[in-house]
């Protein structure tokens, strides 16, 4: 069966269809929505452990649960294990989640200059490190789990001794986006490295796919070519939180219903109050110019409003734009 639960740790999930921690997406608006699309479990975009410990109060937003959420994962990222060990804990206190996961696969420079990230994946004596010491710190009371990437570059594949760090840190899931540090997200990503990973885990823990997941059929050679527990949706579901839905209506029936252009346009407009709920109307609409350009790809009339949409600045405005040009989803304004 393609579609199923899985365990991690102690953690029980009816479902094996993630949305990734994305950077400058994945707030509790974005998970929010999709989680009423069929999202089975969410991670926040990824929380500096140092910010959390200087006691920045705008990255302890970061962590905030969606009303929604009944199950999350704080995603951190860090380069020292004291100091991860520390975010781990404040993670635990201000915002109770049911999993922490270390990020160990960013390739941004910025975040590999901290000894964060990919430089992590290079260095699985420093993996192993700073995960046992977030794993010590939080004394079992959530699974801990990492991210990786299959490399540095295409002749430093560190992927098996990353893992085999992880696992023996004691992590309880072991996610892959098997691209390496020097591609970035360009070029392909590797889904026979992801295969390798499965079989070289060998169901000691569960085993997560990332990567070149961009529609549903997509998450279904993911699962049946590499035999990964869950698959993890990044980009591919930007503007696109309907693909949980889609998603699991084919790994269940073989085939799905592609979602109509009014559902698009109103999910956009709850994502947009559920983000002035958070962050005010101003920053708000601001931040949805590129969600509600991501909303309108692909449909008629998109690169019509996209013109519009990347300067509008209240909500009215986005109103009058998809009005204009869908007069018959009046009904969004309800």
């Amino acid at each position: 069966m393609l579609y199923h639960g899985v365990k991690i740790g102690s953690l029980e999930l009816n479902g094996n269809i993630f949305l990734a921690p994305v950077a400058g997406y994945s707030d509790r608006a974005f998970r929010s929505v999709c989680i009423e699309h069929g999202a089975a479990f969410t991670y926040t975009e990824m929380v500096s452990a140092e910010a959390l410990v200087r006691g920045n109060g705008k990255t302890e937003t970061l962590m905030n649960r969606a009303a929604n959420e009944k199950v999350y994962a704080v995603q951190i990222f860090g380069g020292e294990g004291g100091t991860l060990a520390k975010a781990a804990r404040i993670v635990l206190e201000k915002s109770p989640c049911e999993c922490i996961d270390i990020n160990c696969g960013c390739p941004v420079p910025k975040i590999i200059k901290t000894g964060a990230g990919s430089l992590l994946t290079r260095n699985p004596d420093r993996l192993y490190a700073v995960t046992k010491a977030v794993v010590e710190s939080v004394e079992g009371s959530v699974p801990v789990t990492v991210k990786i990437r299959s490399g540095w570059d295409s002749g430093t594949l560190t992927w098996k001794e990353a893992a085999d760090a992880a696992l023996s840190a004691g992590v309880s899931a072991i996610t892959m986006h098997p691209r390496t540090r020097a591609q970035g997200y360009e070029g392909k990503a590797d889904w026979t490295i992801l295969k390798a990973l499965v079989d070289f885990v060998g169901g000691r823990v569960p085993v997560f796919g990332s990567g070149d997941l961009f529609k549903p059929e997509d998450a279904r050679a993911m699962i049946e070519q590499t035999g990964c527990s869950a698959v993890m949706f990044a980009r591919g579901a930007m503007g696109n939180p309907f693909i949980f839905t889609e998603t699991k209506q084919l790994l269940e029936t073989g085939s799905f219903d592609e979602v109509r252009t009014e559902e698009r346009i109103r999910t956009g407009f709850r994502e947009l109050s559920l983000l002035i709920d958070d962050l005010g109307e101003e920053s708000a609409c601001r931040e949805m110019r590129k969600r509600f350009c991501a909303y309108t790809k692909g449909i008629r009339g998109g690169a019509e409003m996209r013109l519009q949409l990347v300067h509008a600045s209240t909500a009215a405005d986005y109103h009058k734009i998809l009005d204009n040009v869908y007069s018959s989803i009046e009904q969004i304004r309800s």
